[in-house]
């Protein structure tokens, strides 16, 4: 039954891969792009009416005005005994920029040279498409499922406001999770990433006149310039970024890969005065064995102690604020790192329907960017990024993908479904094939 399963799902993908195109082009029809976000309640709309056609039971709710989630669980017959999944990916997607460079609508997708073209089938509408896709194929075809199969459909991936985040904060867990966003088909983890500002700030304001009774020998008065001192704690920040090179290293990333960078700086407050404020915006990146609240303490520790030695700064500490739910709202953001088991049943079964369903092994490794994927592996829930599109097409000019990867991507985890929801929890052998 199941290589009968599999040759149905080959032939049904191969001949109705017009029906899958046209879904994925209704999907980049509506432009979600973000910023400036609250847009996606019409797309959302069409999923949940999706899943519910699919007998899915849906949650929407706005995790901001115009900017819902939507979540579908389509019940097994077995729940408390057989594996569940979760299936996640954003329904946001880049910024287009200036639209005269693209050869045709971003928002109206066409085909060309093996390729579909628009923004978004890249990162991730693809992804979305094809798993509703193969979700339809396998009822269609009389598969039922044991387990409990979830999709969330989420905003705000691109701009860091972690719709997958609220996902895990309104309880919804599962025993395996799969992201669906752009990985070239490899199966992969991820490292995380997290900004942050650092602010000195004097008590005392004083005027531009009075620079050199602060800087020269017997002036009497104890001030400071805030951006002269924020110099030394970049200087700090630069040490421990060295430190964190030499001393640390994870299998998969090039060394060096977890940095300290000063994006932004804004300080003073008009040419007349000495500087009272410096605030410096980081963005952090660390390795997939990290948890972002270890590295905030490492980085707070050390320029602590650098403040610690400097007369001034011992008075006038830096302040720190991390993260944030939305770069939009917060000007910040958290994208939690996630390790990948490749031992993990589910993460094996995948592989398998890859080498069953493509032909050849798949890539497990980690991806050189971030997705909403650390905030499930985060929650406990073993999870995996396996997606459609390429890194290099993502936010590109002329996003493309190409469509026999996504015919690919529709054949592996339309089996994975299957045979997943239909293994009892808790085995760790599967005669899967």
């Amino acid at each position: 039954m199941k290589e009968e399963l599999m040759g149905k799902l080959t032939n049904e993908i191969e001949a109705r891969k017009g029906e899958l195109l046209e879904l994925l082009s209704k999907l980049v029809a509506f432009p979600t792009v973000s910023p400036p976000a609250r847009n996606t309640n019409g797309v959302q709309e069409f999923i949940k009416g999706y899943l519910e056609e699919l007998g899915f039971t849906t949650d929407k709710w706005d995790v901001y005005p115009g900017d819902p989630n939507v979540v579908g669980i389509l019940h097994g017959q077995s729940s408390d005994q057989f594996n569940s999944l979760i299936i996640n990916g954003h329904v946001d997607v880049a910024e287009v920029g200036d639209a005269k460079e693209w050869s045709s609508s971003p928002f109206e997708a066409y085909l060309k040279d093996a390729h579909i073209y628009g923004r978004g089938v890249a990162d991730m509408k693809a992804g979305i498409a094809a798993s509703l896709f193969a979700i339809k194929l396998l009822k269609e075809l009389g598969v039922t499922f044991q387990g409990d199969l979830q999709f969330q459909s989420v905003i705000g991936e691109e701009v860091g406001e972690a719709g997958t985040q609220a996902c895990v904060e309104r309880g919804y867990r599962g025993d395996y999770a799969l992201v669906v966003d752009t990985s070239d088909l490899h199966i992969q983890g991820q490292g995380g990433v997290i900004t942050g500002w650092i602010i000195v700030e004097s008590k005392e304001t004083f005027h531009d006149g009075i620079r050199r009774k602060i800087i020269h020998a017997g002036g009497g008065v104890k001030g400071a310039s805030a951006i002269e001192k924020m110099m030394k704690v970049i200087s700090g920040l630069q040490e421990l970024e060295r430190h964190w090179a030499v001393t640390k290293n994870y299998e998969g990333f090039p060394h060096g890969t977890n940095t300290i960078n000063p994006a932004v700086i804004e300080g003073g407050r008009h040419a007349a005065f000495i500087a009272d404020r410096c605030a410096l915006w980081v963005t952090v990146h660390f390795y997939p064995n990290e948890d972002y609240e270890a590295v905030i303490k490492e980085i707070e520790q050390h320029i602590n102690a650098v403040a610690a030695a400097d007369p001034w700064l011992r008075d006038n500490p830096p302040q720190f604020i991390w993260g944030g739910k939305s770069m939009i709202v917060d000007r910040g953001e958290i994208f939690p790192s996630l390790e990948i088991d490749p031992e993990h049943p589910a993460t094996k079964l995948l592989t398998t329907s890859f080498e069953k369903m493509v032909g050849q092994e798949p890539v497990v490794g980690m991806s050189t960017t971030v997705t909403d994927a650390g905030w499930l592996g985060r929650a406990g829930i073993p999870t995996a990024i396996f997606g459609p599109g390429k890194l290099e097409d993502a936010h590109a000019v002329n996003e493309k993908l190409e469509i026999q990867q996504l015919l690919d991507f529709t054949k592996v985890i339309a089996v994975f479904i299957a045979e997943w929801c239909n293994t009892k929890r808790g085995e760790n052998q599967h005669e899967i094939f």
